[in-house]
């Protein structure tokens, strides 16, 4: 585990997806549908319960301009700056189980922002950097 820092807040555009953590593939095949890959933009997975202790996932991407989210029919919301916990999971599609365990790992760590999210940063197709937002 490291820390590391979200210089500035994103403002990202997100789908939900209808379960966790059996809808998660389909909310980013829906989103990747919608938004093609492009080396300019930033991808994330968040979660966090919601709903009475229910999770609730989101496939993102980074918005990168101010009317995209309204032109493809989604909702938006801040990934906030700060200071994040996180660990970096090499070749994950080889055993996406290791983001889970990741986080479990994470949300045992002392300082959490309680209202922020599990983070899992797609930086490249092989690689994520699963992060949780600490208290400043």
């Amino acid at each position: 585990m490291e820390t590391c820092f979200l210089e500035n807040d994103v403002r990202i555009l997100y789908v939900t997806a209808n379960s966790f953590p059996a809808g998660v593939l389909a909310a980013h095949q829906k989103l990747h549908a919608l938004i093609p890959y492009s080396a300019q933009r930033r991808y994330f997975g968040l979660s966090r319960p919601e709903n009475a202790g229910t999770i609730v996932y989101r496939a993102a991407a980074e918005e990168l301009k101010p009317s995209e989210a309204e032109e493809l029919g989604l909702q938006t919301l801040i990934l906030k700056k700060g200071k994040y916990i996180s660990t970096i999971i090499k070749n994950y599609h080889e055993d996406v189980s290791a983001i889970e365990k990741a986080f479990s790992i994470l949300l045992k760590t002392s300082h959490l922002d309680r209202q922020g999210y599990c983070v899992e940063w797609y930086l490249n197709d092989k690689d994520v950097q699963c992060m949780v937002r600490l208290t400043e």
